[in-house]
């Protein structure tokens, strides 16, 4: 047996080990880095941690840090009261909006896990305030980041753009940003009515309980993100949702933190006032966003920069916060992406392409390189995923029997509609940033999720950019 397929057979071992006996399962890669990389491949430890990803922690800890303090010291209160009053308590808005602004950011040029680091903890914060949905909340901010990831200016656009000019193959910069976004749309109105945001028509901020719940009174249906008479209840739309509806509604989320509200409409009392801190905070907020987009500074390092500072001027809300680091997705995360890497030095990724492109049969060759695209992006870096396959695909696109613009389209989305997999970046900081929920749960309901656009997205992206192109 091949090293590459041994390190495929204790992948597939992780994933049964962890589900099945509920360990984190960033513990059982690291082990499994080790091992294979060692035994297998014959890498010393050096190379094995090499693949560490140091920046990655460093987003997952300074993000989860910077916002903890911000909840801890009510500036997260602060924006869900402000961000209810300009969507004037519309609480079905909310997720849409959270979708436009991660669209936004990626579109004029953010890098897409710097957008949801921004975006997810507000986002996650107003879920858990109006009893929205986490998972529907969490992927649409995912969604809106990649819906908008592919312009012209954009960094993944510009970098399949890149690539493929320097291929000399024919390339279309609108025509690979329109499939993006439309993909990214349409699975999000897919998740929004599985997940109950049909429930939230007709449902205002002031209509809301002092917890933030949704009584079947106030315009809220029971189990579709309100509080209806106990954790542990179906989403009532979930069951009607067909394949996606069902994986996901099969749990549900359970709201384990404390109550903070006492005002009207679900706001806590003393929301509406900006105190030093708070306004410390927001000041603090306005420099990450700037110094991520505007001066490309790293996301992970401004952030705990910025939550540093805030702990030196206001310890008492550090010492709060510092329990809010995400450190069991931490754990998970690092230790996936470690084993990931191991198979990429293994050449494992690398082998199994070059196995596809030998297939004699052009469309479902490209069938099984939108997969792999789909697949390894889930655990690894898009950018780095694109990077590599469309390369490893030009010698199969020069035959001339599959269509280059809807080929290079579909591998690109692929690799990137992933992203909700917890472990992938963005989706481990939504993952990190959720409020108020049984985590271990969460962590299912994302898998889930990732799963099913993992196994089903990458076949239907193929039938209508490839199919059409054949020939």
């Amino acid at each position: 047996m091949s090293a590459e397929l041994i390190s495929i057979l204790v992948l597939a071992v992780i994933f049964v080990v962890a589900t099945t006996r509920s360990v984190n399962m960033g513990a059982l890669a690291f082990a499994a880095a080790f091992g294979v990389g060692t035994l297998a491949a014959g890498f010393d430890s050096e190379k094995v941690f090499a693949g560490f990803p140091g920046d990655l922690f460093v987003v997952l800890v300074g993000v989860t840090y910077f916002f903890a303090i911000a909840r801890a010291n009510g500036t997260t209160d602060w924006l869900v009261h402000a961000g209810i009053k300009a969507v004037r308590g519309r609480i079905v808005l909310i997720p849409w909006v959270m979708f436009a602004v991660t669209g936004v950011l990626t579109a004029i040029g953010a890098v897409s896990p710097a957008a949801v680091a921004i975006v997810a903890p507000i986002a996650m914060g107003f879920a858990a305030k109006y009893r929205i949905h986490p998972l529907l909340m969490g992927a649409l901010v995912v969604h809106g980041a990649q819906a908008g990831g592919f312009s012209p200016i954009s960094i993944y656009g510009s970098t399949v753009n890149g690539i493929v000019a320097r291929e000399g193959l024919p390339g279309n910069e609108l025509a690979l940003f329109a499939a993006s976004l439309v993909v990214n749309l349409v699975i999000a109105a897919v998740i929004f009515i599985a997940c109950g945001g049909m429930g939230l028509r007709g449902t205002r901020a002031e209509d809301a309980g002092p917890d933030g719940s949704r009584g079947p009174a106030a315009g809220g249906a029971p189990g579709t993100g309100g509080a209806s008479g106990g954790s542990g209840a179906p989403a009532a739309a979930g069951a009607q949702a067909g394949a996606v509806g069902t994986a996901v509604a099969t749990q549900t989320r359970e709201r384990t933190g404390p109550d903070r509200s006492g005002g009207a409409g679900g706001v806590p009392d003393g929301a509406e006032r900006l105190t030093p801190a708070r306004a410390a905070t927001l000041t603090g907020l306005v420099l990450l966003v700037v110094a991520v987009l505007g001066f490309d500074l790293d996301a992970g390092l401004t952030a705990i920069a910025l939550a540093v500072v805030l702990a030196v001027i206001w310890p008492a809300d550090s010492k709060k916060a510092i329990s809010g680091i995400a450190w069991p997705t931490v754990l998970l995360v690092c230790g996936m992406l470690t084993y990931v890497n191991v198979l990429d030095e293994m050449g494992t990724i690398e082998w199994a392409g070059e196995g596809v492109a030998a297939i004699s049969l052009p469309l479902v060759a490209a069938l099984l390189f939108c997969y792999i695209g789909g697949f390894v992006s889930a655990f690894a870096s898009s950018t780095g995923i694109i990077g590599a396959l469309i390369p490893l695909v030009v010698p199969f696109l020069e035959k001339g029997e599959i269509g280059v613009v809807g080929m290079v389209a579909a591998l690109s989305v692929s690799a990137t509609v992933v992203d909700v997999s917890p472990f992938s970046t963005n989706g481990a900081l939504v993952l990190a940033s959720a409020e108020e929920v049984d985590r271990d749960r969460f962590f299912r309901q994302l898998m889930i999720y990732g799963g099913v656009v993992t196994a089903a997205v990458p076949a239907l992206i193929w039938l209508t950019m490839v199919v059409p192109g054949f020939g």
